[in-house]
């Protein structure tokens, strides 16, 4: 299987979809215990979610689960969130602070997931986001990702249904800040947040560099708001998805339909 997945488009949108994939090699599959080879941290549905949102959209997918290595996650290791619970590079947790591991990675080995994972995924990424400037004077790369709405190992009590993340405000224009505020506040039977618990992983901010012509966005999305249960099986949940997908091909479409100019200032 490959690593990453690419489909090409010619909006101004490149999605990025890190932890969507399952993929885990068998190597590393016999390292992790019960509780690890659960793949508990997906971003369940995620890809089924976004999929045909926007016209033309480029997406990046990692295929390679998240206990492989994260891809969103700085590859030299520091942290995101100083001084709070998170997970590492490989993380050796879940998301509830239990182990994941039998045998935990070696340097060596976190090294080599590094460079065959990790580096593979953004050195693609940073491609298609080169490409899409070029053709458009901009790109906004939206980061995708879902997580269960109560894991009290990581925050305290419910997380809102949007979260927003641009690293408190300088990962992209104002413009498109305001934008997917707007829609996401204005979401009725919907709750949001911008820069709170979620700022922004290292995707975001990595690559938000607006002055050079790149925004970057990250939405995490309560899984509560299209799964049937934040629980195994992780089933999609059809109706539920419906009434949440015209809010993000909003979203999407009024982030492609800006005029945003390469050197553009918050």
């Amino acid at each position: 299987m490959k690593p990453v997945t690419v489909s090409l488009g010619n909006s101004p949108i490149v999605l990025a979809l890190p932890h969507g994939g399952t993929f885990v090699p068998d190597d590393i599959a016999q390292k992790l215990n019960e509780n690890g080879l659960k793949l508990a941290d997906t971003d369940w549905h995620i890809d089924r979610l976004y999929a045909d949102l926007l016209p033309d959209v480029t997406t990046v997918a990692a295929t390679f689960h998240r206990y492989v290595i994260d891809a969103n996650r700085d590859p030299m290791g520091e942290s995101l969130y100083p001084g709070r619970n998170t997970t590492t590079l490989v993380p050796l947790t879940d998301f509830d602070g239990l182990s994941i591991w039998d045998t935990p990675p070696t340097q060596a080995e976190i090294d080599q997931r590094r460079t065959a994972y990790h580096t593979l995924y953004h050195s693609t990424l940073a491609e298609e986001l080169a490409r899409v400037r070029d053709r458009h004077g901009f790109a906004i790369l939206y980061d995708c990702h879902s997580i269960r709405s109560e894991i009290p190992f990581l925050f305290n009590g419910t997380l809102p249904d949007f979260n927003i993340g641009t690293n408190l405000s300088t990962t992209c224009a104002i413009e498109v800040e305001i934008s997917v505020l707007d829609i996401c506040t204005g979401a009725l039977d919907y709750t949001s947040a911008i820069n709170a618990r979620f700022k922004g992983g290292w995707t975001t901010r990595h690559y938000g560099q607006p002055r050079s012509g790149i925004h970057a966005i990250q939405m995490e999305l309560s899984q509560s708001t299209y799964l049937s249960e934040e629980a195994a099986p992780w089933i999609y949940d059809q109706d539920k998805a419906t009434r949440l997908r015209p809010h993000l091909s909003f979203i999407l479409t009024t982030l492609a339909n800006l005029k945003l100019s390469l050197g553009d200032p918050r």
